[in-house]
């Protein structure tokens, strides 16, 4: 009976917590180039005197569904989609380096090219500086960021810098907490000078909500199937606990 208590408190444990990651996901079914997370969890065997006949539901880490969102037109010109494999590389609050694909990006007050999120852009020789105030501005598909100074012929165009992209293998990228996505290993990645942005675009969250409620409604009911076994261990207890008390 023990066995089947413990087996449906872990497993209904588990459902809360990848029920949690679908309603995380469908609040970010908008959010420019969202990845999907994936609630993981695994069969594991409990340790200790009298448990090696228990197995519990271990929850791992969240996954991600690093396919990519479709490209949605802005004719902004500080939008810009990678195409395919890649990233765009980004220095944190902390200085350190970190990746997105969120490619919504604006000037600040000193001509930093920053993220959305606030986040400094990094080209060839660390963050990325236009030098204010211009009248015009172009990202190329590798990421050469032209300029046209305030008051210059509309021939005159700048170079200011490259943004660095990177491709490394997902397998060795995890998200923070802040959204962003940094190798497991601490290192940084090289750039990769192959990799195509569509200027004027962005890419969408690659949440399919109709599948994340789908998959609530699957998780909602297997938790109520964990209540009722629960429910279902505390009867048999009660049960052998009367006739115990009959003999």
């Amino acid at each position: 009976m023990d066995k089947l208590l413990y087996i449906a408190m872990s497993g209904a444990k588990q459902n809360m917590q990848a029920l949690s990651v679908n309603a995380n996901n469908l609040a970010n079914a908008k959010t420019t180039a969202f990845k999907a997370d994936l609630a993981n969890a695994r069969a594991m065997q409990a340790f200790g005197e009298g448990m090696p006949t228990r197995v519990f539901s271990m929850i791992e880490r969240a996954g991600q569904n690093f396919d990519s969102g479709a490209l949605l037109s802005t004719g902004r010109d500080l939008d810009l989609a990678i195409q395919g494999q890649g990233w765009l590389t980004v220095q944190t609050k902390d200085g350190s380096e970190a990746y997105t694909r969120n490619g919504q990006l604006k000037l600040n007050d000193n001509g930093a090219l920053e993220t959305s999120r606030g986040d400094l852009v990094i080209g060839d020789s660390g963050p990325i500086f236009l030098p204010l105030p211009i009248s015009k501005l172009n990202i190329s598909a590798d990421g050469t960021i032209m300029v046209q100074p305030e008051g210059a012929p509309s021939t005159v165009q700048d170079e200011v810098g490259r943004i660095k992209f990177v491709n490394p293998d997902n397998r060795l990228l995890e998200k923070g907490s802040d959204g962003l996505f940094r190798r497991k290993d601490g290192n940084n990645e090289p750039a990769d000078v192959t990799i195509k942005v569509a200027s004027g675009s962005l890419e969408s969250s690659n949440v399919n909500p109709i599948s994340e409620m789908t998959d609530m409604i699957a998780l909602q009911r297997q938790f109520e199937m964990q209540l009722k076994m629960m429910k279902t261990a505390e009867e048999i207890d009660e049960s052998a606990a009367s006739l115990l008390r009959s003999l």
